[in-house]
């Protein structure tokens, strides 16, 4: 038992560190996936929604540090009952997830590795299995350290990780995982090759034939059946090849410009998925900077989820002289995370992107 409690120890305090920094790399992605689970399709708690990027910030940092406090034994018993608390509450939230087929990435591992809902909550089944173990091995957890150096670890953990999670917030996540990252080209992304993996469906045909109705599956061909057709149902058993990107647009009221802006050669993009939540410090920033990078020969546009009053109010207020495009909330607040923030693009190719608050380090 004593080596199964060591072990289990291990691979929970380990995955825990693991799955936490990757969150708090991002807690705004995280955030944004609180949001969603808040919503009325899921958990309908939307009083909560406002406060998703904090409690965001607090699940990271304490999955982070009780990682690091079970590997280092710091207060064993109080590390594994909240590790316990946290495992339960979510594997009930990733089996109603999976269940109801309401969020399609729980978010676990931020953008860096996508799981199902149903991989979801067989990661947190199989985490709740080596945590009871601990829960009833928890006299063999012992600190790998007398008291003091002990203490002074746990508390620079949790010290480092509130650190780190501001940090990212003031600025951009430290690593980037998603398909708007620096060097890649959006218009690959976007593309499906040609050999790519079809989608996968099955098809189940109901005819009534001699007065009782049976069914019929096929790959998709009309099944030859002597009898009344009454309906088919569609299952898609594999998806087939999905690109990275698939909602970018950049649009204008009456006309798809995507491809036009995505063959520009130095295109700056102020990215606002909201006008009216922007930072007003981030939005008085801009007019010096653009007009720079228009001076500099770039073409610089605004790109936002906001209504045609707001985009005009905002130039008007601050007078900038640059036109607002349309794109869609969600993929504005994926490419970059920053209200406003800075991307800019050579044919395609990301080549820089920066947090409103790092505008100035922008070379042009």
């Amino acid at each position: 038992m004593k080596y199964l409690v060591q072990i289990s120890r291990i691979l929970v305090g380990a995955l825990f560190i693991i799955s936490g920094f990757i969150k708090l790399n991002d807690p705004l992605g995280f955030s944004y996936k609180l949001q969603e689970y808040f919503g009325e399709d899921v958990l309908n708690m939307e009083f909560l929604i406002p406060y998703a990027l904090l409690i965001s910030v607090f699940v990271v940092v304490f999955e982070v540090v009780l990682g690091v406090f079970l590997l280092i034994g710091y207060k064993p018993k109080f590390t594994v009952y909240s590790l316990l608390a946290m495992i339960v509450f979510f594997t009930f939230l990733t089996f109603y997830s999976a269940y109801f087929d309401k969020v399609k990435d729980c978010g676990c591992f931020g953008d860096a590795l996508k799981l199902t809902p149903w991989e979801s909550f067989t990661k947190d089944v199989i985490l709740l299995v080596l945590i009871l173990i601990l829960v009833y091995g928890l006299k063999h957890i012992k600190p790998i350290f007398t008291k003091l150096p002990t203490t002074v670890i746990a508390l620079l953990s949790f010290i480092a990780s509130l650190w780190f999670g501001y940090h990212v917030l003031m600025h951009l996540p430290a690593i980037d995982f998603r398909a708007y990252a620096i060097g890649k080209n959006i218009k690959e992304q976007m593309t499906i090759p040609e050999d790519a993996q079809k989608p996968i469906l099955e098809y189940t045909w109901t005819f009534k034939v001699n007065g009782e109705e049976q069914e019929f599956v096929t790959n998709g061909s009309y099944p030859q059946v002597d009898g009344e057709y009454i309906g088919v149902e569609t299952e898609t058993i594999d998806e087939g090849y999905i690109p990275p990107i698939q909602d970018f647009s950049i649009e204008s009221v009456d006309e798809d410009l995507t491809s036009h802006f995505l063959d520009m050669e130095n295109l700056l993009i102020v990215a606002m998925y909201n006008i009216s939540k922007a930072e007003e410090d981030g939005v008085v920033k801009l007019k010096a900077f653009t007009d720079k990078a228009m001076a500099k020969g770039y073409t610089v546009i605004g790109l936002t989820s906001s209504g045609e009053t707001e985009k005009q109010q905002v130039k008007q207020d601050h007078n900038l002289n640059f036109d607002f495009y349309l794109c869609d909330e969600k993929v504005i607040k994926t490419i970059v995370r920053s209200n406003p923030g800075i991307v800019i693009l050579d044919k395609g190719t990301v080549v820089d992107k920066s947090h409103w608050n790092d505008i100035e380090d922008i070379e042009l």
